[in-house]
């Protein structure tokens, strides 16, 4: 239960290890930063879920995913400025006892998410 994300690179094939990201709750009025941290091996947060189920809330969410950062420090050459430097996915928890896990799959060119399990 709670909130968890998970990045893979779909043009090495493997997790994104290293890649920087940062998540933020939403208001009206403003993002406020929840944590920032770097993704561990398998492409996860290293500390595990981003909530827990018992300090999940409903509301607004977005994470950022420093995608350019990421594929340069892998070696790829990208071109200035790069097609994708940040993705951001705002995302809703309507019900907070449920689990929500965002993945992301993402090359320099493209990427898609969806909710899963």
């Amino acid at each position: 239960m709670g909130l968890s994300t998970h990045v893979l690179d779909t043009m090495h094939g493997s997790p994104a290890a290293g890649m920087a990201v940062r998540l933020y709750t939403l208001t009206a009025e403003q993002a406020s930063l929840v944590k920032a941290f770097t993704l561990n091996a398998d492409g996860r947060n290293p500390d595990g879920p981003l909530y827990d189920n018992a300090s999940l809330r409903a509301g607004r969410y977005r994470l950022v995913f420093e995608v350019a950062a990421y594929f340069r420090q892998r070696g790829v050459a990208l071109p200035e400025p790069p097609f994708l430097d940040a993705v951001t996915l705002d995302f809703g928890v309507a019900d907070a006892a449920q689990h929500y896990h965002v993945p992301l799959l993402v090359s320099p060119w493209s990427h898609a998410t969806y909710r899963g399990s």
